[in-house]
């Protein structure tokens, strides 16, 4: 398949804009699969309605269709076709957050959105991207438009439409290049189907926000035990690993150096996962900092930047940090511990 790859301003007022989106937004229209930014990682959309282009997405990731996807919209009013109700919590964090990271579940109509798009669930899990090239594109089709992350599956997700032309040139109809993505983890999921709403996957806002606006948050427990199976889309399989094994260290700098200097002495080549506060103390054949330990936000932004990177070295195993469990390194923690396939060494 021959990939079309077109590269818009985020100004979308552009003139310039107005073509591209409208080639790509016409392939959604008829049931092709295309990537797109958003502020958190780059989807990959396909007509929710319609259950060929729903397969093209699961085909072109080499996913497994039991796993629910992420539908996108650009306005408020879309949901009325879909959703039996809106709760009145969910109404006031789409009035905060919206459009933002924040995927809301709700109880759906039957017979509007393709069974493999929800995975036959009777709950559907919704967002509004907080990206204009995203927001202008949803507006041209003027549907559902399904989009996990536009990564192969169990890879890193893609922060650039670099990293998805790496994972998915000749499987996809069509690539928008806007540039990198900002937040960088993909959004919190929120179940509000019940009286009190639970968070499934943390991300781009943290409880804390959530629990600003509308009181008490809980949170799923398969989060913390892995023996549970998670509900949220996106988090059923191992995710976001990078090529050669990744472990997490619970312990100081020092303990990490010694992982690093027991493996090359076994001759491994030894990559490490810190930040810029830490990049200068360690002596290993890769170092990657991503972001500052004092700022998560923006560990957040180049975690899978971090993760990729590895990938074009010849690393035979990675040591990471561990970051605070708390805002959003709550969602930081979760896709490090995905990455690592909950691998913990502990001082």
């Amino acid at each position: 398949m021959n990939t079309q790859r077109w590269s818009v301003d985020n100004n979308v007022d552009k003139e310039e804009s107005y073509p591209q989106l409208s080639q790509a937004a016409d392939l959604l229209k008829n049931n092709e699969v295309v990537a797109f930014p958003t502020e958190t990682v780059y989807g990959l959309g396909g007509n929710a309605e319609n259950d060929d282009a729903v397969k093209k997405i699961f085909e072109a990731k080499g996913r497994p269709s039991d796993n629910p996807l992420i539908i996108h919209i650009a306005d408020k009013s879309q949901l009325d076709a879909f959703v039996k109700e809106v709760p009145k919590k969910a109404k006031a964090l789409m009035d905060k957050f919206w459009p933002g990271p924040l995927t809301l579940i709700f109880n759906m109509k039957e017979g509007v959105l393709s069974n493999y798009a929800t995975a036959g669930l009777s709950t559907v899990a919704v967002r509004m991207p907080d990206h204009p090239v995203a927001l202008s594109l949803l507006e041209k089709t003027n549907l559902p438009i399904a989009a996990p992350s536009a990564n192969r599956s169990g890879r890193p997700s893609p922060t650039t439409a670099d990293h998805v032309w790496e994972d998915l040139n000749g499987r996809i109809a069509g690539l928008v290049d806007g540039g990198p993505t900002g937040v960088g983890v993909e959004s919190t999921v929120l179940d509000c189907t019940d009286e009190l709403p639970v968070i499934l996957r943390p991300g781009g806002i943290t409880k804390e926000q959530l629990e600003g606006e509308i009181g008490k948050v809980s949170v799923d427990p398969a989060l913390a035990d892995e023996g549970q199976a998670p509900k949220s889309p996106g988090m059923k399989y191992r995710h976001y690993a990078p090529d050669a094994p990744l472990y997490l260290v619970d312990g100081p700098k020092e303990e990490i150096q010694r992982l690093v200097d027991e493996k090359k002495q076994e001759g491994l080549s030894v990559g490490v996962l810190t930040t810029a506060e830490n990049e200068w103390f360690y002596r290993a054949d890769y170092i990657f900092a991503c972001g500052r330990r004092e700022q998560l936000d923006t560990v957040a932004s180049s975690l899978y930047e971090a993760l990729r990177h590895f990938n074009n070295t010849d690393a035979d195993i990675i040591f990471s940090e561990m970051f605070p469990n708390e805002g959003v390194g709550q969602a930081i923690m979760n896709r490090l511990m995905k990455a690592a396939g909950h691998r913990v060494i502990s001082k």
